[in-house]
C-alpha cells in the first residue's frame, strides 16, 4: 500500500492540454434524472450527489474554524482543508470514489491513485476520471444512504443494488470556487 507524505499531497502534474484546475465545487449534469444539477458532496468517505457536506472542526479551533458548508476539491485529487497532512481523493477497486481520513494516509489496497482530470470551458469545466478505462463517473442509488453515490464509470463497478444498470452517468460540471479557503477543517 503506497504511502503518503505527512505534508498536504503534492499537486499531480497537468493533464496534456489541460491547464491545472482552480478550486472547484462540482455538480451532476444527466437532463431529466434525478442527479441533474445535484452537487457531489464529501462524506462517510466517500461522495455523494445530494448528500450533505459533512465536516469537523476540533473545539480548541474556535473562530479559526473554516466554514465547512461545501465540498471544495484542490487541485486534480486533494480536498480544499486544513487538516494537517490533508486529504486526499481515489478510486477504490469497487469504483466507488472515496478520500483519506484526516490524520491517515491509509488509501484502501488496490485503490487508483490519480486519473482524475480537469477541462476548462467557456461556463463550467469538466472534471472527470480516466483511470482503470473508465470514461467519468456515474451515480448509483445507494438504499443505506438515500442518495445517489459517486462511482468511476466503469463496467465491473460493484455498485451498491448489486446492479449497474441502476446507475446513472453523467458530466460532472466544474465551478471555481470563490469563498474562503481552505473550505473545511476537515471531511468526515
Amino acid at each position: 500500500m503506497p504511502l503518503l507524505a505527512a505534508a498536504a499531497p503534492a499537486p499531480e502534474p497537468q493533464q496534456s492540454g489541460s491547464p491545472y484546475p482552480p478550486k472547484i465545487v462540482v455538480m451532476a449534469s444527466r437532463s431529466g434524472s434525478p442527479i441533474h444539477l445535484s452537487p457531489m458532496n464529501a462524506g462517510g468517505r466517500a461522495f455523494s450527489l445530494g448528500g450533505p457536506t459533512q465536516t469537523y472542526c476540533p473545539v480548541q479551533v474556535g473562530d479559526a474554524c473554516p466554514p465547512g458548508e461545501q465540498t471544495v476539491i484542490a487541485g486534480l485529487s486533494s480536498l480544499d482543508v486544513l487538516v494537517p497532512g490533508g486529504q486526499q481523493m481515489y478510486v477504490e477497486p469497487s469504483g466507488a470514489v472515496g478520500f483519506t481520513q484526516a490524520h491517515s494516509a491509509a488509501i484502501p489496497p488496490g485503490s487508483y491513485i490519480g486519473g482524475f482530470t480537469y477541462a476548462p470551458g467557456p461556463n463550467y469545466g469538466v472534471y472527470s476520471f480516466k483511470g482503470w478505462d473508465a470514461d467519468g463517473f456515474m451515480g448509483c442509488p445507494n438504499p443505506k444512504s438515500g442518495f445517489y453515490q459517486v462511482f468511476a464509470n466503469m463496467k465491473n463497478a460493484t455498485v451498491p443494488t448489486g446492479n449497474i444498470k441502476d446507475c446513472l452517468s453523467f458530466t460532472a460540471l466544474a465551478v471555481n470556487y470563490t469563498g474562503p479557503s481552505p473550505a473545511a477543517w476537515q471531511y468526515v
